[in-house]
């Protein structure tokens, strides 16, 4: 499955969980961990738990093996790792604090791409 497929996965399966607010953002020549990041939030932190937990899950089906969780003692964020595609879920008041979308909005010439 090519990357944008991937993406394009992951935004379904997040909007058909009720994710809200769901951002991606081309990560190409700003860093090297991933190709895509996907921002969404969700309503509560049992709420995040199922989002991250479903989203792995539905992934597997689709064939993407090993991703991964971070942030499972967290109740205002997750991370799921999608190899090439990172999510972060948050609780809309960290969403805000942390303001992913405008730090990674940035053109960023690839000499000075982040690892």
């Amino acid at each position: 499955m090519i990357i944008a497929e991937i993406k394009s996965n992951i935004e379904r399966i997040l909007d058909d969980n009720k994710a809200q607010n769901i951002i991606s953002i081309n990560l190409k020549n700003k860093s090297y961990i991933a190709d895509y990041m996907i921002v969404a939030s969700g309503t509560s932190s049992r709420h995040l738990q199922s989002l991250s937990e479903n989203l792995v899950s539905e992934l597997k089906k689709l064939g993407i093996e090993n991703c991964r969780i971070e942030g499972k003692d967290s109740s205002d964020w997750k991370l799921v790792d999608a190899h090439d595609v990172i999510v972060h879920i948050f609780h809309p008041e960290k969403r805000d604090f942390y303001d992913l979308e405008k730090m990674w909005s940035e053109e960023i010439p690839k000499e000075k791409a982040m690892i």
